[in-house]
């Protein structure tokens, strides 16, 4: 296939997908029944034109039947009058207008049933048409049903979208939440067992690092406390004797 035949292809699909998702069905219903509506009023018609077609060769033949009986007449008073040439003469038109009369005969049988014809024709297209009608009403129902219901499923999914956001929502707020507890927990937990300082306390340890570095932070400062009160124990020591002298010296002279 050339790339032309391709790209006339995909016309085509395309026109057809665009014409199919633009097809209102209510619409293709309504001309649907319009049209056959058209042509029973057609078909009337036909029947009309053909039983005043009907009524036209009867009103000729009964004419032409007032005529044959004249001639008949005329012919017999001709020969009361011994003019049997004359007589003749008439009886011989009467010929020729019974073989007209038996030609009106014969047409106005065709014409007759063909009357009939398009008469049942019109009663069977008519009794199509009001069963078209029916059921267009009933399909036309079935669509606005439909479209209805599809309406509050198209609504219905959107709520169960939004529903589903919505626990997704909450899940994660109830993760957030229960961490942050957890968190809060674990931290009153470290600040009861000494781990942690508390906020009110002087910030003596370093705020970072591991508690393993905080715990020999903590030993290295209570060795340096430890050594500094010995200093001033052994400062006491060496005080002492001298207060004691200066307890049994007299007092000065004024």
């Amino acid at each position: 296939m050339g790339l032309l035949s391709r790209l006339a292809l995909l016309l085509r699909i395309r026109s057809k997908a665009a014409l199919e998702r633009a097809e209102d069905p209510v619409q293709v219903l309504d001309y649907s029944y319009q049209k056959q509506v058209e042509q029973l009023q057609q078909l009337r018609r036909a029947v009309a034109d053909v039983a005043t077609s009907e009524r036209r060769l009867e009103l000729q033949q009964a004419e032409l039947q007032r005529q044959t009986e004249r001639y008949e007449q005329q012919a017999f008073y001709a020969l009361r009058a011994n003019r049997e040439d004359l007589a003749r003469s008439i009886l011989q038109r009467r010929e020729l207008l019974l073989d007209q009369l038996n030609s009106y005969e014969q047409q106005l049988g065709q014409v007759r049933a063909q009357k009939e014809q398009l008469i049942e024709l019109e009663q069977q297209l008519r009794m199509r048409v009001e069963a078209f009608r029916s059921q267009k009403e009933v399909l036309k129902a079935r669509y606005s049903a439909a479209q209805a219901q599809a309406r509050i499923e198209e609504a219905l999914t959107g709520l169960s979208t939004e529903m589903t956001e919505m626990r997704l929502a909450l899940e994660r707020a109830q993760e957030k939440i229960l961490t942050a507890e957890a968190r809060a927990s674990a931290l009153h937990s470290l600040l009861e067992q000494g781990t942690l300082d508390s906020p009110l306390s002087p910030p003596l340890l370093p705020a970072d690092g591991d508690p393993l570095d905080r715990e020999l932070a903590r030993l290295d400062q209570d060795e340096q406390i430890e050594q500094q009160l010995q200093l001033l124990k052994q400062r006491l020591l060496l005080d002492r004797p001298t207060s004691e002298g200066q307890g049994h010296l007299p007092p000065a002279e004024t």
